[in-house]
C-alpha cells in the first residue's frame, strides 16, 4: 500500500512534470502499462482512452502544445489513490480555456497505473483543442 507522504509526493510529481514539462519525471512515475481516459473528442482527449506510458506522455506533450497553465489547487487523496485538482488556463488566438478539473489517479506498486480525468466543460474543452 502506498503511504500518505507517497501518495502526495505522487501528485506534487505529476503537477511539476505537467508544468515544467519535465517528461522523464513523469515517465518515472508512470507504470508502463498505465492508461489515461479523457472525456471529449478532441486533439487532447485523441480517442478517449491512451493505452501505455508512451503514448500518455506523447499525449501529454499535444496537450501543453497549447500553452496551458496548470494551477493545482490540492492534491487529494484515498485510502488507496489520489487526484489532482486542477485549474487549467490557455489562450490561444481567440481561443479561451478555463476549466476546473479533476485527475483522478489510481495506483500500484507505488506509480500511476490509471488516470481518469473529470472536466467542468467538456464542450470548452473541445473547442478549445481543435487546431481548426
Amino acid at each position: 500500500m502506498t503511504t500518505l507522504d507517497e501518495k502526495l509526493a505522487l501528485g506534487r510529481q505529476f503537477h511539476e512534470a505537467l508544468r515544467t514539462k519535465e517528461w522523464s519525471l513523469l515517465e518515472a512515475i508512470l507504470t508502463e502499462d498505465a492508461v489515461w481516459t479523457l472525456p471529449g473528442s478532441n486533439e487532447a482527449s485523441g480517442s478517449g482512452t491512451i493505452d501505455g506510458r508512451e503514448a500518455i506522455l506523447d499525449q501529454f506533450r499535444i496537450i501543453a502544445s497549447y500553452g496551458l497553465n496548470f494551477d493545482l489547487k490540492h492534491v487529494l487523496v484515498s485510502r488507496d489513490n489520489m487526484a489532482l485538482q486542477l485549474h487549467n488556463t490557455a489562450v490561444d488566438g481567440d481561443r479561451r480555456l478555463d476549466e476546473h478539473l479533476a485527475t483522478v489517479c489510481y495506483l500500484s506498486g507505488g506509480k500511476i497505473a490509471a488516470i481518469e480525468t473529470f472536466l467542468s466543460d467538456v464542450p470548452g474543452m473541445n473547442a478549445f483543442f481543435s487546431r481548426d
